[in-house]
């Protein structure tokens, strides 16, 4: 059985819109180089702010 990580060891990244730090998730282990939000709501709010912008 692997050994287990705790949350402080894993990787973290910056939301884009709340500025925020969020860690690497299993479910993102595919694509963890283009996660850029660190959850739905923000990728939401990301996109309402762009349309809003031009």
């Amino acid at each position: 059985m692997p050994k287990m990580r705790r949350k402080a060891d894993l990787p973290t990244k910056i939301c884009a819109v709340c500025k925020r730090p969020f860690a690497w998730r299993r479910k993102w282990a595919r694509d963890w180089q283009s996660v850029k939000f660190c959850s739905e709501r923000c990728r939401g709010d990301g996109r309402r702010a762009a349309r809003q912008e031009g």
